[in-house]
């Protein structure tokens, strides 16, 4: 059994103690040692879900559109490498009942190419391209950046040559666990330049926005919900508001969320 295969293995069978893992990070000596081996140079960026996003800046023509997606296939199309996972390992350890795990990472760059076969397989644009439609319309969120943890189980290298697509749910997702990370390894995963949540008038009260956040970064305060500093705007809490008196703004900054990713990895 290969590095990765076993690494695999491992993952699923003690995934439930991440947040373990993640609480050691604020220890003195001990989190800095955790933090240089896994999440060293770490930049990932939450892209809010494409129907809940409401565009504050009107476009000069009516074929344009700017939706946060554009910001993943800006990169799909550009990558030299793509490779699908086969399966969500989140989702998979997690045995998720309500999102698919079939629907895995995409990894670009030309450290992908060292990937072990028996995990996934290499893909043209289309097919990297239709694999994250599918994902959001299951409702999955997308993250991308540079994740360290990811050179490590995936034991590929260069690792600043590999860039993370990641489609979390907000039950199984490794990245719960950013409430328990030290404040400083926190900070490197981000919201997308030019997006806002706010809270309208018509909210209820209902706490449904509190159980869709997988990073409690939303509570019912007085009978309505409140934004706190830890959102990431990935809006899961707009989509299942029963009101819809969430809302997901996005300024059209593309540029700067492109250039945001491009910094974190190299995938030419």
């Amino acid at each position: 059994m290969s590095r990765s295969i076993w690494l695999v293995a491992l993952i699923k069978k003690t995934f439930s103690g991440r947040f373990t893992l993640a609480r050691t990070t604020g220890l003195p000596v001990i989190g800095g040692i955790v933090d240089h081996l896994f999440f060293r140079d770490d930049r990932m960026v939450y892209l809010p879900m494409d129907r809940v996003v409401q565009i504050n800046k009107k476009l000069e023509e009516p074929s344009q559109s700017f939706l946060p997606s554009a910001v993943a296939e800006h990169f799909v199309r550009s990558a030299s490498r793509r490779w699908v996972m086969n399966e969500c390992i989140c989702r998979s350890a997690s045995h998720c009942e309500d999102y698919p795990a079939g629907l895995g990472c995409l990894f670009l760059g030309e450290a992908a190419a060292h990937i072990d076969p028996r995990l996934g397989r290499p893909v043209s644009e289309a097919e990297a391209l239709e694999h994250l439609k599918k994902c959001r319309d299951a409702g999955l969120v997308h993250m991308i950046g540079r994740d360290r943890l990811d050179a490590v189980w995936l034991g590929v290298s260069p690792g600043h040559k590999l860039m993370t697509i990641c489609s979390c749910c907000p039950c199984c997702c490794l990245w719960k666990m950013l409430p328990v990370l030290s404040g400083d390894i926190g900070s490197r995963f981000v919201k997308m330049p030019g997006v806002s949540v706010s809270v309208r008038d018509s909210c209820i009260g209902c706490g449904k926005c509190e159980r869709a956040c997988f990073l409690s970064a939303i509570k019912v305060v007085d009978g309505r919900a409140a934004i706190g500093g830890d959102c990431r705007g990935c809006g899961r809490c707009a989509d299942v508001c029963p009101s819809k008196a969430i809302v997901v703004s996005v300024d059209d900054r593309m540029a700067e969320a492109i250039a945001m990713v491009t910094s974190s990895a190299d995938i030419s």
